[in-house]
């Protein structure tokens, strides 16, 4: 563990923090700078192994049901599997954003049906939505412009995301923007992508944690009213 940073940004040894935001906005290159500054582990979305997601591209009214369990199922094990550590993880994907953005974007567009929508929603309700459900101590939510996230998808060179209409990303940018204005099931942190460089500055990684603890202590205090 890197206890000089944890300990000079007053961060605890078990504390799990989620990083959200939209696709491409650069979750992954966060997850792992905060990961190696603090010593943790790391919970990483398996995107090389997901047996829908190209299909998806393909064929959103076919396959969004079927994404969208798998996720569910993922994710759930990945919260289970961090918290039977005992904590200190980075996540780099939220599994509240499966629900509240993309199912929810699916049904009403009319990609994903009335019945796999109720039955999704049901199940994650069951799964997540319970006083058993461990929540994270703190949800990062990284924020741009939509055309610094289009550019960032542009250089990633996704072919399934190069071939996915620019209407698309806009309707998800709208809907990541509504949804992080009315998420309160854990603390939250808006960073802008602006503030920090990551690849070329690896030092802002300071600037961050700096923030992290005060949220944290927000929190904290919160708590003990």
């Amino acid at each position: 563990m890197n206890s000089k940073l944890r300990e000079k940004y007053n961060i605890p040894a078990d504390a799990v923090i989620t990083i959200g935001g939209m696709v491409g906005i650069g979750k992954s290159t966060i997850t792992n700078g905060l990961a190696d500054a603090l010593g943790f582990r790391t919970s990483l979305e398996k995107v090389d192994t997901n047996p829908y997601l190209d299909k998806f591209y393909h064929d959103f009214e076919r396959w969004s049901f079927h994404l969208q369990i798998y996720f569910l199922a993922e994710r759930f094990k990945e919260q289970k599997k961090i918290f039977q550590y005992g904590g200190g993880f980075i996540q780099d994907r939220s599994i509240y954003e499966d629900t509240g953005i993309f199912a929810k974007m699916h049904f009403e567009k009319g990609t994903m049906s009335p019945t796999d929508y109720e039955t999704y929603s049901s199940l994650f309700d069951a799964m997540v939505m319970t006083p058993f459900f461990p929540h994270p101590d703190l949800l990062i939510y990284l924020e741009g412009s939509f055309e610094q996230v289009l550019d960032r998808i542009r250089l990633r060179g996704r072919e399934m995301e190069q071939q996915t209409p620019i209407e698309y990303w806009e309707e998800m940018y709208e809907r990541y923007t509504n949804w992080i204005n009315n998420f309160t099931i854990c603390p939250v942190l808006r960073l802008s992508i602006d503030e920090y460089d990551l690849l070329n500055e690896p030092e802002s990684i300071e600037r961050i944690l700096s923030k992290i603890d005060k949220q944290l202590e927000v929190a904290r205090i919160a708590k003990t009213r």
